[in-house]
């Protein structure tokens, strides 16, 4: 009965996840009173196998080939997939729409787009920046495909897409006219952005002509590589800068990404006073990513996309994270400068974030939020100008004071002199000392406060905020290195009634006594014991196989039952069921499903009567139930 009405919750919970999926593969309505129409939700997408495939064949395809997108942005990951979309655009009105289909990643490689009305190819159009700009049918920085759609019509749009870059096709179907009132908009924000950093680079150019403080000269770079990288990205410099180097477009993403990391580092260290001597290790870490980030960006002239965007987006994250820790570190230290630097990284990371947010439809899809990377870097270049101009007139301000107080100490005695400065560097040595041996007690103490975190009072095992993020960790890690990744989960039989019966005191004796026996076998640095919650407990195996964990398992069960829990004068033995379920993940975010596979694996052993351990197959096709043995 238990299993019976386990199997219904399940059915009637997978219908309810699917018939979204199943509403979305319908047609997109054009009414009208459309101005604008998202299309990811009624976008169904192919995986087209080696070779390519014809139009005729594609179309030929049954229906259950088919994946619905069923979400509000078509994303795919990186890899080297060739994926068919198709949509199909219904006019109920009576009137003849002219509209744009806009295509808004402008860094695809190859896109084949068709028009099928009444079943017949009415239009073939290819795209892509590996074709000269000038060969698109709209000069617009994304593709944009023109086409009217008559009254009581239908139409039958198939992308092909080939590309090194994420498999991101946001589609938005436009009316004409209103797509170019909304692009006047957007070329105004795109105006305002770059003429503001034009201007930025011009005053902090001459200001460095002029004083000769690299600082600015080092800020001239970081401002510059950054729009120059946000205009690759977004199509703006394929579109005015070079239209016909397809091969250079590719490459300008990653080159320019690596220059403002480079920049971006050695403009921190100068601007924030980070050296060898005050931060050592902050030091060594930025001035080793301004290396690597140096290394990659010639590496960028030379290596192709497909091979350098992962390793780029890696490093301007650590770059990013790391100046952003520099900052803080500098603000603790009451290091004027600081304060701006940090708040004008608080206003670039929050565009990013804004930006973020609307491309998963946390936040409504509009002018700011999909400028908001402009709006926040601009706004991010502007007090980093005014800091370096503060910094400027502090220097200058220090220096006048420093030459008015040196006249005065001339009238002194040379020895009274002599005496202040040898006090004077007694005491910047004990302050140093004392900031140094304070530094060392905060990285301990923070040190002991993170351990303390992740490790669950009653047992000394990891918790499960740990545990959730160990396990993300090792599924990502299994995935890239095509490595095998064991999860045990296990559960005390009967422990209600063991803990109604002898207290909740014996209890918890009894969570603390599986707790050793489970680390008795988990012994492995990459290996993780964890308790999940309650009975509950977790045992992660990274780079495991079935027959490896089975005998892990076998062993912690064997040895739990083996292992005599005294009560009063009476000797209980315990027993424990586990499910096990070992898998190479075929996707880098699979946690749900292995650790769910697991789970039914300890249903299964509790089913069978405890006391086991059962191992959970996973389903080797999609939709398929796993095996339990």
């Amino acid at each position: 009965m238990f299993l019976k009405k386990s199997l219904m919750q399940i059915l009637f919970v997978t219908m309810l996840f699917a018939l979204p999926a199943l509403v979305s593969a319908g047609p997109a309505v054009w009414d009208g009173y459309s101005k604008r129409l998202e299309l990811p939700k009624y976008v169904e997408y192919w995986e087209e196998p080696d070779g390519a495939v014809s139009l005729n064949s594609v179309r030929q395809l049954p229906e259950h080939e088919w994946q619905p997108n069923g979400k509000d942005s078509v994303s795919l990951g990186y890899g080297d997939e060739v994926y068919w979309f198709r949509v199909n655009i219904r006019n109920p009105g009576s009137g003849t729409a002219s509209l744009f289909l806009e295509i808004g990643y402008p860094v695809l490689d190859h896109v084949e787009v068709y028009l099928l009305e009444d079943g017949e190819l009415v239009e073939r159009q290819l795209l892509g920046d590996k074709q000269p700009f000038y060969q698109r049918p709209i000069y617009h920085r994304n593709f944009l495909v023109p086409f009217s759609l008559s009254g009581d019509d239908e139409l039958s749009i198939y992308l092909r897409v080939d590309t090194t870059s994420s498999m991101q096709v946001p589609l938005t179907l436009w009316d004409q006219d209103a797509f170019y009132v909304a692009e006047q908009a957007r070329s105004l924000f795109e105006g305002i952005y770059y003429g503001i950093v034009l201007v930025m680079i011009l005053y902090n150019l001459f200001v460095y002509m002029a004083v000769g403080e690299r600082s600015f000269l080092h800020y001239v770079g970081y401002i510059a590589a950054m729009p120059l990288f946000l205009a690759s990205l977004h199509g703006v410099a394929f579109q005015y800068l070079w239209p016909e180097a397809t091969w250079w477009n590719d490459q300008a993403i990653t080159v320019f990404l690596n220059l403002v990391v480079l920049f971006g580092g050695t403009f921190s260290l100068h601007f924030l006073n980070v050296t060898p001597a005050n931060h050592p290790f902050l030091n060594r870490l930025t001035v080793g990513i301004v290396v690597m980030a140096g290394v990659t960006a010639m590496a960028g002239m030379l290596v192709p996309y497909r091979l350098l965007i992962l390793p780029t987006i890696l490093l301007a994250f650590l770059g990013c994270t790391t100046m952003l820790v520099l900052s803080i570190v500098r603000c603790l230290k009451k290091d004027p400068a600081a304060r701006y630097y940090a708040l004008a990284w608080v206003f670039m990371l929050f565009g990013g974030i804004v930006l973020a947010l609307s491309k998963f439809t946390v936040l409504p899809r509009n002018l700011l939020t999909e400028n908001a990377t402009q709006v926040g870097s601009a706004i991010g270049v502007i007090l980093l100008s005014v800091a370096l101009a503060d910094r400027l007139n502090r220097e200058k301000k220090s220096a006048f004071e420093a030459q008015q107080r040196l006249l005065l100490e001339e009238r002194k005695a040379r020895m009274a002199q002599e005496k202040s400065l040898r006090i004077q560097q007694e005491a910047n040595t004990l302050l140093e000392q004392r900031v140094q041996e304070r530094t060392r007690d905060l990285e301990s103490l923070n040190n002991q406060l993170r351990e303390l975190s992740a490790t669950d009072a009653l047992t000394g095992l990891k918790n499960r905020g740990h545990f959730d993020r160990t396990f993300s960790s090792a599924v990502v890690k299994a995935y890239r290195f095509s490595q095998p990744l064991s999860l045990l989960l296990l559960d005390i039989d009967h422990f209600k009634k063991f803990n109604d019966t002898h207290g909740h005191l014996v209890g918890d004796d009894c969570l603390q006594m599986v707790a050793n026996c489970i680390r008795e076998y988990v012994t492995r640095p990459q290996d993780l014991a964890a308790r999940y919650g309650g009975e509950e407990f977790v045992v992660l195996l990274p780079d495991t196989p079935r027959e490896g964990a089975l005998r892990v398992a076998e062993k912690i069960r064997s040895r739990i039952e083996e292992t005599g829990f005294r009560v009063s004068d009476e000797v209980l033995h315990l027993t424990v069921s586990i499910g096990l379920c070992a898998v190479c993940p075929s996707q880098a975010d699979a946690t749900k499903d292995i650790f769910s596979w697991a789970d039914e694996a300890l249903y299964e052993a509790k089913g069978r009567g405890r006391n086991q351990v059962v191992a959970c197959e996973p389903p080797s096709v999609q939709g398929a139930e796993p095996v339990m043995t």
